[in-house]
Order: C-alpha cells, then sequence, then structure tokens
C-alpha cells in the first residue's frame, strides 16, 4: 500500500482482508496464537478444505480425477451426449493441451457446433501446438481452438525524448512497416521527436435514471459540491491501489443521468479497474439517493470502442502530442518530396477533406494502420483502435521556409502495460523490446504513458512519410512493390484493352 496516495482504505475492508489472511495460514499460525485444540482442528480442517478447493475451482475433485482418466473418446462422447459442457474441458480435465485438442476433434464432427466437413478441414490446418494456453485460458480466450499467427516486423532507431526505440509492429498490410521505417528514420536524422502526456485518466459512464428531470437536477448539483465528491471519490479509490479518481462529468437528458468517472489506472489499461470503482460509488449515491435506479454500468458517455465527439474533446486514457522539426533536406533527399506540396496536402486532405467528411477525430492519413499494429503486438485490446486513432496531423513550414514542424495531437490513446494481453509470450517480449513491460517499480503509471508516447511518435512517421508518398505520386508504386506476390504482370496496355472490352461486354 505504500504507493498509495488517496483516502486510506476502510477499516471493514481492512478487516475482511486481515480475516481472510488468518483462515488462509498453515496450522503453525494457529499454535501461535494459543487457539484451543478443537479451534485448531477445525481451522486445519478448513484450511485442507481451502487447499483442495485452490487445486480444483470447480470443488469436485473425484469428477476432475475420473475426466482426466478417461481416454479421449470417452471425453468426446460424454460432450457429444451433453454430459460435459465443452467450454469445461480445461477446468475438467487440469490439462489445457489436451482440452484443446479434443476440442478440435469436436469442432466440426458435432451438433455441438456445424457439424461441417468444410470447418472440420479449415481447423486441421489452424495450428495449436507450442503455445502456453494456461496462459490464455479463462483471461484471453475461450472455447479454443489454436492461434492465428501475425508476421511482426521493426521499426527504428526512434529518437524520442532523448532515446531511441525499436518499435514492433504486427500487421498482414506489405510496405506499412517499411513506410514507418522511413518516417522513423527521417524523424531521427532530422534531430528526434519530442512528446508530452497532456491528460491520463481512463472512463466509465453508468446511466442512472432518477424519477423525475428535478431528481435528476438534484443528484448532478449533489456530486459537484466539494464534499459529497470526495466521499464518492474515498469509496472509489478504496477498491484498488493505483485507482485515483479525478473527476465526474455529469449528462443529463431528460431523466437520465450519465456520470462520466475519470480515473488514473497505474500501468492497466484501467477499464476493469474504474468499473469496480464505480459499482462502489454507486453505493455511495444509492445511500443519498434511494430513488435512484441504475440502468447499466456503461451508459456509452464512456465512450468506450465507439466514434465519440466526447473522447475527442475531453481524452480518454492517455491524452498525448508529439512534435519534430524535419529539416528540408531530409524531406527532399530521404522522402523524395517537395516541401510545400507536402504542406498544401495536408491541409486539403487531412484538414478539409476530413471536415467535408464529417468526421470525428479522423483529420488524419492512416494512423489507424500504425496504431493497430503496434496495438496486435503488444497485447493490447484491438478494438479500442476505434478511440485510440483519433489523430489531428498539422504539417507547417519553419526556419523561415527551409524545414516543418510536424505534430499529431491523439486526446484517447487507451494502453497497458499490465492486465488483458500483456502477459502473453509474444506480446510481452514485444513491451520488453521498448523497455515499458510490466508495472514500473518506481513510478506506476510510467510505463503506460511511454507506450503511449512511442504510438503516438511512430504515427507521426507512419503520417510523414505516407503525405510525402502522396504528394510525390509514390504510393501505388510502393505497394507494388511491398504488397504483392511476384507474378509476371501484363502490360499497362494489355490491362487497358482488356478493361476496355470488359465495358463494352456490359
Amino acid at each position: 500500500f505504500r504507493q498509495q496516495k488517496g483516502p486510506t482504505i476502510h477499516s471493514e475492508m481492512m478487516l475482511t482482508r486481515g480475516s481472510q489472511l488468518f483462515k488462509n495460514q498453515k496450522s503453525s499460525f494457529f499454535s501461535t496464537h494459543n487457539l484451543s485444540t478443537k479451534n485448531l482442528q477445525l481451522s486445519k480442517r478448513n484450511f485442507a478444505k481451502n487447499a483442495n478447493l485452490n487445486a480444483n475451482p470447480t470443488g469436485t475433485v473425484s469428477n476432475e480425477l475420473s475426466y482426466a482418466k478417461k481416454s479421449d473418446s470417452q471425453i468426446v462422447s460424454e460432450v457429444k451426449d451433453g454430459k460435459l459442457a465443452q467450454h469445461r474441458l480445461e477446468k475438467e480435465l487440469g490439462d489445457n493441451l489436451r482440452a484443446v485438442k479434443i476440442r478440435r476433434e469436436i469442432t466440426g464432427t458435432s451438433d455441438i457446433f456445424t457439424n461441417d466437413p468444410k470447418v472440420a478441414s479449415g481447423i486441421a490446418k489452424l495450428p495449436f501446438e507450442h503455445l502456453d494456453f494456461s496462459k490464455v485460458a479463462g483471461v484471453c480466450c475461450e472455447n479454443i481452438v489454436g492461434y492465428v499467427q501475425i508476421p511482426v516486423g521493426v521499426a527504428g532507431p526512434l529518437l524520442l525524448d532523448g532515446q531511441k526505440f525499436t518499435v514492433p509492429m504486427a500487421t498482414c498490410e506489405g510496405a506499412l512497416v517499411a513506410s514507418t521505417g522511413r518516417g522513423i528514420k527521417a524523424i531521427t536524422k532530422s534531430g528526434g521527436a519530442t512528446s508530452v502526456v497532456v491528460n491520463n485518466g481512463m472512463t466509465r459512464a453508468p446511466l442512472i435514471r432518477m424519477p423525475s428531470v428535478k431528481r435528476a437536477t438534484e443528484l448532478k448539483e449533489w456530486i459537484e459540491k466539494s464534499d459529497n465528491f470526495y466521499q464518492i471519490a474515498a469509496a472509489f479509490n478504496s477498491t484498488s491501489r493505483f485507482a485515483r479518481l479525478s473527476s465526474i462529468k455529469t449528462v443529463i437528458a431528460g431523466r437520465n443521468v450519465y456520470l462520466r468517472f475519470k480515473s488514473k489506472t497505474g500501468d492497466a489499461m484501467g477499464m476493469n479497474m474504474v468499473s469496480k470503482g464505480v459499482e462502489k460509488a454507486l453505493e455511495i449515491l444509492k445511500d443519498n439517493f434511494p430513488d435512484m435506479n441504475p440502468l447499466s454500468l456503461s451508459g456509452n458517455v464512456c465512450t468506450d470502442k465507439k466514434p465519440s465527439a466526447i473522447n475527442w474533446i475531453e481524452g480518454r486514457g492517455k491524452s498525448v502530442v508529439v512534435e519534430a522539426v524535419i529539416k528540408g533536406e531530409i524531406i527532399r533527399d530521404l522522402l523524395k518530396a517537395d516541401m510545400s506540396a507536402l504542406i498544401d496536402l495536408n491541409i486539403n486532405k487531412n484538414l478539409v477533406g476530413s471536415a467535408m467528411a464529417g468526421s470525428i477525430g479522423g483529420f488524419n492519413a492512416h494512423a489507424s494502420n500504425i496504431v493497430t499494429a503496434i496495438f496486435l503486438a503488444t497485447g493490447q485490446d484491438p478494438a479500442q483502435n476505434v478511440e485510440s486513432s483519433n489523430c489531428l496531423t498539422l504539417i507547417e513550414s519553419t526556419n523561415e521556409g527551409q524545414d516543418i514542424h510536424m505534430s499529431v495531437t491523439m486526446p484517447c490513446i487507451e494502453v497497458g502495460t499490465v492486465g488483458g494481453g500483456t502477459h502473453l509470450p509474444s506480446q510481452s517480449a514485444c513491451l520488453e523490446m521498448l523497455g515499458c513491460q510490466g508495472s514500473s517499480a518506481t513510478n506506476p503509471g510510467a510505463n503506460a504513458e511511454q507506450l503511449a508516447r512511442i504510438i503516438a511518435t511512430t504515427v507521426m512517421a507512419g503520417e510523414l512519410s505516407l503525405m510525402a508518398a502522396l504528394s510525390a505520386g509514390h504510393l501505388v508504386k510502393s505497394h507494388l512493390a511491398h504488397n504483392r506476390k511476384s507474378a509476371p504482370a501484363p502490360s499497362q496496355g494489355d490491362n487497358i484493352e482488356h478493361s476496355l472490352a470488359a465495358l463494352k461486354e456490359d
């Protein structure tokens, strides 16, 4: 608890934890406290029972042992007959790899799924060996039958805030890593980039229905009083060593109240942490407003995995701004682009074009490409690419027109270096490459912030390279070189004649 800076944990919570600790000690613990012989024997029996439950969470030791001793064909028959649920294979067998093998056999050959030969044929080609499924089952995936392979490339070295980084990117899009690497080279050769985290806080917005608009307004006004907010924050913060409630934004629609809780979450992305804190905070609200009706823990004002103006304006996760001055000769000699054309294109494509499309947070060329590639490599939630890719790219001349000043503003990068898929071997290795694996021992939250800075800077590199290629007309050529299988290509004249003939036939 040495890292806790907020209110102290409630005494009843401390008593609960103390009681639990007391129950889980070995018999030597009891003897040192002079317990009666009767209580000591009872405690030993409870300890043995708890030990068995820890070894077998289902509490059915005899069943688990019997399943483990049965043959694969017997297990398959029991699943098909409905005696054993296939999603319980890992727990009942106590062998994750064997559970995956049996599920693969069942899939495609049983009415539990589709009993389709195509499924059986496809699943036979899906790899499943050489992965520790104990790190996956019950944590990252259910009904596991294998895994997919995504190539990982590296781009770098990226000079950011005086440090050099090698950036792993998991992608199936040819030319993406090469193009990003070209942008990184331009940034590094120009002296590197500088980053700042201007805001940090994960959000969750429960939906509460009040009896009337008047009561909805009273709830809002009550929360906005500082003493009441501190009371809510104390409850919220008591649920985690790292959760620190910073604000509650109240939005009213009719008699519905949406409370957008915002909290720091250490090195975790923090959705579960904030949700747990919100549940505790709602108890305080319920005590003071017994007529309130919590309809949902999430009312979509959060906003998670959907485009929204509130994320774009208020931020969510880590709000990062990165800048660099790119030298004119680097643009000319390395990127093969004209500086004036690059600036003009950015204005009319990324700013005007996106505005004409009614974009929310999409004032960029392809930020989501880089965000998704690094998300996949480092074990982030890929669906949060939706809001994490919100990005504003700005390019303007500087140094009396000799160079360009470039920046990206990304208000909602939602990342963590603990939790989710970050503990998986491959993803953990990629985080280690970046120097931000796990939780920071000295400054909780520093590793997650560093990852967000790296992502934003790599996005800027990707933006620089793509915009230079577009302004110089190189995009199609580079994709043909990096994103196509080698095959003899017909001449351009043949392609045009073939297209004309097809059009005439239509």
